[in-house]
This record gives structure tokens, C-alpha cells and sequence, in this order.
């Protein structure tokens, strides 16, 4: 049975700063992880398709190949779910979203504190363990196989990130109940919450997603309260 021990756990590295590299290294290293580092893109991208990472910890500025693309690439191509970190000096809301929708599971502004980085990757190892998928969930035409991983609308098979695919959950084991942003940030992050934008991101790409390329709204948003997933003859 696997369990959260981070001594068992592997994380990737791709940061082509090597004062920064040494830096991770040495403190996740002390902390009982095992790393595998990697100074540009390519290699990155390599290692990541060749290995099975518990995480991957990743500069969105690289040589040869942008994080960005990476991401991307092992979403979209590789269809790996590892979870991914995302390192930037870019803080705005555009180049958040932009990493979220390259497959980035959470976001971490330069500089930063090394703890909370410490923190972040736990709590992704420990959300990627925690997994005991055994059923399909359903919403209107919505429809989530816990266990395959698969969301299907309307017959058609729709790809989400991992961190989308959390939310959906989440949603729609409540629905039609409405779930606060706390609730929902508490059950993807646990203590470590991400700053105001996360969430919002990560709900723009969902609807996106879900909602985009249909006729009706699933995906709903009560201002000052939180989200609900509902179809319209469900709403009570």
C-alpha cells in the first residue's frame, strides 16, 4: 500500500539557475526526498517520459524548451498526470492562467520561501495518493469516471488537467449544493492556500472545458458564496 512518505518519493527538478537547483536540492534532499534534476527543457522533457515522478518541480523560463511546453507536452502527448509545480518570476494573472492551462497543477511566484515550496509538494504528492477512484459520477449530461480518469459530455470525451479534474470532483459529489472557494481551496491545498487568482484560474479553465463548447451552463458561480455544478432541471 502506498502511503505519503516522502523518503519514498521522487520529485523532478528542471531549473537551469544553479544557485536556485542547489538550493531545492540540498533542502528537499535533507527533507527525505530523492531528486532527479535537469538544467533546460529537452532534458526535462526526456527524463519526465522515460521516469515516474511523484512530482515535478518546474522553471517556466528554460533553455532549448520552455516550461510551458513541457507541461504541455507531457499532458497532451505523454498523457502523464504527475503532478507539476510551476516556478516563475511572472506574477500576473494572464501568465497564471497561461501555466494552468499548459497542465500546471499550482503555481509558485520567485522568490519564494523554501518551506512553502516544501509545503506545496507535499500536498500535491499527497492528493496524487489519496486517489481511491471506484465510480462514475454524473450531472446532467456530465458524466466522470473516478476510476478511468475519462469525463464525457454529451458523448464527447473532454481532456482536463489534474487539478480540473479535482474541482470537477469536488463539484459534482456536491451538486447541486453550492461548495464555498474555503471548502474547495481546504480540500485541493489543505493549509497552504494559494494566493487570491489560483482558484479562479483554475475555475476559468474548468468552465472552459466543460462549458465552453456546449449550448448550457453546468458550471455556476454565486458571487460572495462560491461554485455549484447543476443542470437546469436539477436546480432545487
Amino acid at each position: 500500500m502506498m502511503t505519503d512518505n516522502p523518503a519514498k518519493r521522487t520529485i523532478l527538478l528542471v531549473e537551469d539557475h544553479q544557485d536556485i537547483a542547489e538550493m531545492i536540492f540540498a533542502y528537499l534532499e535533507n527533507r527525505g526526498f530523492e531528486l532527479d534534476y535537469a538544467p533546460d527543457g529537452e532534458v526535462g522533457l526526456n527524463l519526465a517520459r522515460e521516469n515516474e515522478y511523484d512530482a515535478i518541480i518546474l522553471d517556466l523560463m528554460l533553455p532549448r524548451r520552455d516550461g510551458l511546453s513541457v507541461c504541455k507536452t507531457l499532458r497532451e502527448e505523454c498523457h502523464r498526470d504527475t503532478p507539476v509545480l510551476m516556478l516563475t518570476a511572472r506574477d500576473t494573472l494572464e501568465d497564471k492562467i497561461s501555466g494552468f492551462n499548459s497542465g500546471a497543477d499550482d503555481y509558485l511566484v520567485k522568490p519564494f520561501e523554501i518551506e512553502e515550496l516544501e509545503a506545496r509538494i507535499r500536498a500535491l504528492v499527497r492528493r496524487q495518493f489519496s486517489k481511491q477512484p471506484s465510480e462514475v459520477l454524473t450531472v446532467g449530461d456530465l458524466t466522470y469516471d473516478l476510476n478511468k480518469l475519462m469525463v464525457v459530455r454529451n458523448g464527447k470525451e473532454l481532456q482536463l488537467s489534474p487539478i480540473s479534474l479535482k474541482l470537477l470532483e469536488i463539484l459534482m459529489e456536491a451538486s447541486p449544493n453550492v461548495v464555498t472557494r474555503r471548502e474547495i481551496e481546504q480540500s485541493i491545498w489543505g493549509d497552504v492556500l494559494p494566493d487570491s487568482d489560483t482558484l479562479r484560474s483554475h475555475m476559468y479553465n474548468l468552465r472552459k472545458s466543460i462549458d465552453r463548447p456546449f449550448s448550457n451552463s453546468l458550471l455556476h458561480t454565486l458571487p460572495s458564496n462560491g461554485y455549484r455544478l447543476y443542470a437546469k432541471d436539477e436546480n432545487p
